[in-house]
């Protein structure tokens, strides 16, 4: 069923490449079908091309951490938090905020 959606997520994105909901849901198959590299290509196309498609952030910070690189993480984390601000997208910056803490090894559990 997985391989079915991520061809019709496919499909999708390259009928409309500049859909940022596509390009995302596409970018989280590729996570569950464990794929992290293109995954992360797609996040950071997406964060490049749509700035403001808030919910990135948190998944791209992720992605960097478990690929053990820090200071992207927190970079990414760092950008996220400043969109969340200005869209006032509290839920987003929560949990945005909460990522930077524990990434900097600060967070509560």
């Amino acid at each position: 069923m997985s391989d079915t959606r991520l061809a019709q997520l496919q499909e999708f994105h390259e009928e409309d490449p500049e859909d940022p909901f596509t390009q995302y849901a596409l970018a989280q198959e590729h996570l569950k079908q464990d794929n992290p590299a293109r995954a992360l290509v797609l996040f950071e196309g997406l964060v490049e091309t749509h700035p403001d498609y808030v919910g990135t952030y948190y998944h791209l910070g992720k992605l960097y951490e478990r690929r053990g690189r820090k200071e992207e993480a927190l970079q990414t984390y760092e950008q996220g938090i400043e969109v969340a601000r200005e869209q006032s997208e509290q839920k987003a910056l929560s949990e945005l905020q909460d990522a930077k803490l524990k990434a900097e090894g600060i967070g509560f559990d």
